[in-house]
């Protein structure tokens, strides 16, 4: 649904993850986790500990969203991040989004925002995420896109993003869609 013949600006490809992938993958978590080799601990136990998170997290993603679709992000041919997003019976969640930091702040996650934004369209589904209560850019970045706030936790916020004809999020994401070849 979110792969086909048409490209994402800035020569973004979004494609199935394939187990060959789990290499990247494994790595693109622990440049996430600065905040375990904060720990006063070796560094063999705080990379085991990644590690462990890093199968808890996979392993509670197909708990919760075992109809999740798994997602490489590669730009020129080379993998820069991840897509995880789950088509449910009522929504479209966007379970996890990650980029390696050197792709960090170029614009492609709204690019790729906005192919899951398109992809909802089309079913007439809305996109839920949740982003932590810390993650200023991030929430930005939703906020710019058309996500509001559905409701928060102590520490997150539940967003949602509806279809919509006035749209202008929408009519932008469709927009980029229809000029790509």
């Amino acid at each position: 649904m979110l792969t086909g013949t048409k490209s994402l600006p800035d020569n973004l490809v979004i494609r199935p993850a394939r187990p060959e992938d789990d290499g990247f993958l494994k790595s693109l978590y622990r440049s996430e986790r600065n905040d375990l080799r904060m720990i006063d601990a070796e560094d063999d136990f705080i990379e085991e500990l990644i590690g462990i998170q890093y199968l808890a997290k996979t392993q509670g993603y197909a708990t919760m969203f075992p109809a999740a679709m798994y997602f490489l992000i590669e730009r020129l041919g080379v993998p820069i991040g991840r897509l995880v997003v789950n088509f449910g019976h009522d929504a479209v969640r966007l379970v996890d989004i990650a980029f390696v930091p050197e792709a960090r702040g170029h614009g492609y996650g709204t690019h790729v925002i906005k192919a899951v934004q398109f992809a909802a369209a089309r079913i007439q589904a809305p996109v839920a995420l949740t982003v932590s209560h810390d993650n200023a850019s991030a929430r930005r970045a939703y906020s710019a896109l058309g996500f509001l706030v559905e409701w928060s936790d102590a520490i997150t916020d539940h967003l949602v993003w509806h279809p919509g004809g006035g749209d202008t999020c929408l009519n932008s994401a469709i927009a980029d869609f229809q000029n790509r070849p």
